[in-house]
């Protein structure tokens, strides 16, 4: 098992798809940590060295992942619900707050619009 910022990772998974397990880091982050660290694309945790651990440990510590991205998105949200914007009285609705159709299948777009209430 392999720790990344406190979290165990199996020596088997791909190193691109463990980063991406981590809140706020996609697929492009991802790729972009690899190549500025050497990585290729298809390495396993388990494969990596001690001093790469590290550095990937360092940079993923600089960046806003995790709880302070949830808390900032939330924020956003607070902040746009005070001042009453469109989008803030839509969030408070629970209905969809980027134009999606909302006349037929309400359902799929009140699920884009609960990320207020997955964090």
């Amino acid at each position: 098992m392999v720790f990344i910022l406190g979290v165990n990772f199996p020596e088997r998974n791909l190193v691109a798809k463990s980063l991406q397990g981590f809140f706020g880091v996609g697929g492009l982050t991802s790729a972009r940590l690899l190549s500025r660290f050497h990585i290729h694309p298809t390495c396993k945790v388990g494969e990596l060295a001690n001093k790469q651990v590290l550095d990937l440990t360092a940079a993923l510590s600089d960046m806003k992942i995790e709880n302070d991205l949830r808390r900032q998105v939330l924020d956003d949200i607070k902040r746009l619900k005070e001042t009453g914007t469109y989008r803030g009285r839509r969030h408070a609705l629970g209905l969809p707050a980027r134009g999606q159709r909302t006349r037929t299948q309400i359902k799929t777009a009140v699920k884009q619009n609960r990320i207020e209430r997955r964090l």
